[in-house]
């Protein structure tokens, strides 16, 4: 298994940046990728971003593209994810998430962090 703890969420005014990370541990070394997931008020949870734990491919939702970045610490078995020029859409409970494999889908989960963005 792996346990993910997601830290560095708040509340930020629009056009604010922050930072979010995530601290893996367990079989760390079975990770295939890890991703951002966020999920507001009344709607699915949905895609943020993703890389692999080679850091040789990253992917992001055309909605937070040019404005967060995401980058991994392998030594340290984190995952961050930059987020600049937030808009209050920004506003949801930001998840962590891994795949142990390149067919396999998104195992484990944090509890998440909360990112508000006031207008």
């Amino acid at each position: 298994q792996v346990q993910l703890v997601e830290s560095g969420g708040g509340l930020v005014q629009a056009g604010g940046s922050l930072r979010l990370s995530c601290a893996a541990s367990g079989r760390t070394s079975s990770i295939y990728a890890m991703g951002w997931f966020r999920q507001a008020p009344g709607k699915e949870r949905e895609f943020v971003a993703a890389i692999t734990w080679s850091g040789d491919a990253t992917s992001y939702a055309d909605s937070v593209k040019g404005r967060f970045t995401i980058s991994r610490d392998n030594a340290k078995n984190m995952v961050y994810l930059q987020m600049n020029s937030l808009k209050p859409e920004d506003t949801a409970v930001y998840y962590c998430a891994v795949r142990l494999g390149i067919r396999s889908n998104y195992d484990y989960w944090g509890l998440g962090t909360q990112v508000t963005v006031s207008s």
